[in-house]
């Protein structure tokens, strides 16, 4: 097949795989959620990104020269097993932040299997997606704790999962953010939603 540098060239009701994805040179960023094409946002606006910095932020510390490692997007992880083959994975996505402490996931594609924190900043466009698709397929997949970080409330639900299902937190507002995966970390709210002014 030969490599694909439009997305209208695709049939969006199409089943695509692993192996198909890796063809498409376009500009728009996709995840492929059971073969489906989901497109992503457009380019992150000022709140989400600083949100993801916030984060980062606070993370970082936490995980220099340790074994677990922190990536952020736009970084591919294929929700499969590791001896898949292209053709038969179908499930790629881009978690805004996520953590693997099982380097052997890691190659130079991403990471093949679950990783162990995965956090998604919500934006307007991909809310529906987030709650519904993305947690159905992080439980599903084994994802120990998932965080899904709503900029407008400015509050953070905390998934972790317990005999193969998600339990959840209630929303944390104003607090610091719970981890059982990895209790040393400690984020207030108020750092996370810092305002971010601009002034003419």
């Amino acid at each position: 097949m030969d490599k694909i540098t439009d997305i209208n060239q695709l049939d969006l009701n199409k089943i695509y795989s692993y192996a198909d994805y890796l063809l498409w040179k376009f500009e728009e960023r996709i995840e492929l959620l059971k073969g489906k094409i989901f497109k992503m946002s457009p380019a992150p606006n000022v709140k989400h990104q600083s949100i993801s910095i916030n984060l980062l932020g606070g993370l970082l510390p936490l995980f220099k020269n340790k074994s677990c490692k922190l990536f952020h997007a736009p970084f591919d992880v294929r929700l499969a097993t590791k001896n898949e083959k292209n053709e038969d994975i179908f499930t790629v996505v881009q978690p805004d932040i996520c953590i693997i402490c099982d380097e052997s996931k890691l190659d130079d594609k991403g990471c093949i299997g679950a990783p162990d924190l995965v956090i998604e900043i919500l934006s307007p466009g991909n809310s529906k997606k987030e709650m519904k698709n993305k947690f159905e397929l992080y439980e599903e997949a084994g994802v120990k704790e998932y965080w899904v970080v709503h900029p407008l409330d400015e509050n953070i639900l905390v998934y972790t999962l317990n005999n193969g299902m998600y339990v959840t937190s209630k929303p944390i507002i104003d607090d610091f953010i719970p981890s059982k995966l990895f209790p040393n970390f400690k984020i207030h709210t108020n750092d996370i939603f810092e305002k971010n002014r601009i002034t003419s």
